[in-house]
């Protein structure tokens, strides 16, 4: 019996590490992961591998066990999501969804942009273009598909679709944007319809994806559309409630992040961040500004949540802030924008201009605990001049033990344990 109680114990602490959909276990960007380096050497940590033939794309691995699940595309006629193995990279399986999402799209991204979500034996995958579809994870064999255009009449945002698809209990939720069913709630097994949620407006999908959340006494799923971040019934579908004052630039990307009945949402374009609290009514739930503000951490990038205080970056570089007020604590302009996880006390930036970089998690300053850039990287595209030119915009994932940096066709797979 003690045995069998010791081979749980452990079962639960590799499943703990593992990074197995967008932004980690919880969708915050935060890892439950302990015995990781405090500091880097000057030339950073140990590079295990690298992979430069994965296909291209700015979609961030998802990691289960020994296996990296991954989407990535071949030109504009193949999109494809992909198992690897952890401890060389190599391929397992791979398997077409079908074509990228408006390939004429200007500036022009053509790229496969979504991570895949891992639930049990089972993956959960939404192609550019809007294929949806449950795999068996250890061949990937398809399971179900469906199109969010085709069968919902979807309407994707300017640069296609980009969420990554959220497995909540018996539910897959996505986001085909319209007028007719918004968001959507499938049944995981077989896919069929739960309900079609129809938010007023029939804003299109953006490119952020849904988060569960508890707030002003509903369950609810927070996704940030088109024209503006919204609640729903996590139940009925139900639309709750919504908040425009980050949608007006084009650049819907970020995740929210929730505490309680508060939403930070931002949009890095133009308005940078806002904290929206959120109150019961008797018709349903209110949205009330509580700042917005626009030097916050607000990029695409995403922000984590730690404490009192949040985390990210901003056009400048790294920058921290209390959650509550918006005031922020400090600022770095060494790295720029960027991508950002938590693990362990630090924070782990991928920036947009390639670089890598581990810092403190505390308000009290920004604290360098190492840098570093990944060797080979790839070429970016010029779509346009300035801030419209294509950069590293992979997120950083770490998992029992690794860290894993992707730039387009390349992946990268660094040891970070500490000895």
């Amino acid at each position: 019996m003690k045995q069998v109680a010791v081979s749980i114990l452990l079962c639960l602490t590799a499943a703990a590490a593992d990074w197995p959909q967008w932004r980690g276990p919880n969708r915050d960007g935060i890892s439950q992961e302990t015995g990781l380096l405090p500091e880097w050497p000057e030339e950073g940590p140990k590079l295990l591998w690298q992979l430069t033939e994965i296909g291209d794309g700015y979609a961030t691995p998802a990691i289960a066990g020994a296996h990296i699940y991954m989407l990535s595309s071949h030109g504009v006629e193949d999109e494809f999501v992909q198992s690897r193995a952890v401890k060389d990279g190599k391929l397992e399986w791979s398997r077409r969804l079908g074509k990228v999402g408006k390939p004429n799209q200007m500036p022009s991204y053509p790229k496969a942009r979504s991570t895949p979500t891992v639930d049990g034996t089972r993956l959960y995958a939404l192609s550019s273009d809007g294929d949806l579809a449950c795999l068996d994870a250890a061949t990937g064999k398809i399971i179900w598909q469906k199109n969010l255009q085709t069968d919902f009449d979807g309407k994707p945002g300017v640069w296609a679709y980009a969420e990554s698809p959220l497995v909540d209990g018996d539910v897959v939720v996505a986001t085909p944007g319209g007028k007719e069913a918004t968001i959507i709630a499938l049944n995981k097994h077989t896919g069929a319809v739960i309900w079609k949620s129809a938010v007023p407006g029939g804003d299109a999908a953006a490119y952020a994806s849904a988060i569960a959340v508890e707030a002003a006494g509903r369950k609810q799923y927070v996704q940030f559309l088109g024209a503006g971040v919204v609640g729903v019934d996590a139940k009925t579908g139900r639309f709750l409630w919504r908040y425009d004052g980050t949608s007006k630039g084009p650049a819907n990307i970020a995740t929210p992040v929730a505490l309680g009945d508060f939403i930070y949402n931002t949009n890095a374009r133009r308005f940078g961040a806002a904290l929206v609290q959120l109150h019961p009514t008797a018709g349903g739930i209110s949205s009330e500004q509580v700042y917005l503000e626009r030097d916050l951490p607000n990029t695409l990038g995403g922000q984590v949540l730690i404490g009192k205080y949040i985390y990210g970056t901003n056009p400048k570089g790294p920058v921290a802030a209390e959650f509550a007020t918006g005031k922020i604590q400090w600022q770095n302009e060494g790295l720029g924008p960027g991508s950002v996880l938590y693990a362990e006390g630090r924070l782990y930036f991928h920036g947009e201009n390639g670089e890598v970089e581990l810092v403190e998690a505390t308000p009290e300053a920004y604290r360098r605990k190492g840098h570093f850039t990944p060797p080979a990287q790839p070429a970016h595209a010029t779509a346009g001049g300035g801030t419209r030119d294509e950069h590293a915009w992979s997120y950083p994932v770490v998992a029992n033990g690794r860290m894993y940096i992707r730039d387009r066709g390349t992946l990268w797979c660094y040891d970070i344990k500490a000895r």
